[in-house]
């Protein structure tokens, strides 16, 4: 049986020296994190983000190879006053959502971003990987607007998801897990022999305590 709830993604590169960098990450551990997450949830759970120049690309590498209707499964939100340095692989995503930009202001473009990304989806939990400051607003925001999802934070890639598993208080064994597959499929309570449905319409649903098959389209 499936869950309608969306998973929503947290993540970023930590880069030191920049503004709002909080500790060193792990490159070679978030991408990992991140390619896992899309093998767990892809085709069974909607994967809501805010577009990252190093985190968008590695969820494109990724959904490519799966196998399902990528652009169905996920839901990216980027803010318009970013729209100069989004990478390449955002005009790939047919499920993009540009937010307004606020005058010349690119941090304050962002919370009227964050707040529809977190207030247009029910989601299931949410995953921190890696990141800055920005995973910490995002945080403080999901915690505020999506308060029922799970807060799962793989600490071990490093940068402020140390920082949400603190203030999560996770324990130490999750803090050091290094096989991401188990962890989301244990964490996001994702049954590896889920089936993985090609589009989101595929998908049953429970209604009134029965799961309801979809009714196949002509063509």
């Amino acid at each position: 049986m499936t869950s309608s709830g969306a998973i929503f993604l947290s993540a970023g590169v930590p880069e030191p020296g920049a503004k709002h960098f909080v500790r060193e990450g792990d490159l070679a551990a978030i991408s990992a994190a991140v390619s896992a997450l899309l093998y767990v949830t892809l085709g069974r759970r909607k994967l809501v983000w805010g577009g990252h120049p190093a985190i968008t690309p590695m969820i494109w590498s990724v959904a490519t190879g799966m196998g399902v209707d990528y652009g169905e499964w996920v839901l990216l939100y980027q803010s318009g006053a970013f729209e100069d340095e989004f990478p390449e692989e955002t005009r790939r995503f047919r499920n993009v959502v540009v937010t307004d930009a606020m005058g010349g202001d690119k941090i304050a473009s962002l919370g009227p971003m964050r707040k529809r990304m977190l207030t247009e989806s029910v989601f299931q939990a949410a995953v921190f990987i890696g990141g800055m400051g920005g995973i910490m607003t995002e945080y403080e925001l999901v915690k505020e607007l999506a308060p029922t999802a799970d807060v799962v934070p793989i600490a071990s890639t490093g940068g402020a998801s140390v920082d949400v598993a603190e203030r999560e208080g996770v324990r130490t064994g999750l803090r050091l897990e290094l096989d991401y597959v188990s962890l989301l499929h244990e964490q996001l309570n994702i049954d590896p022999n889920e089936k993985r449905y090609r589009t989101v319409l595929e998908q049953p649903v429970m209604v009134a305590d029965r799961i309801v098959m979809p009714t196949k389209r002509d063509g």
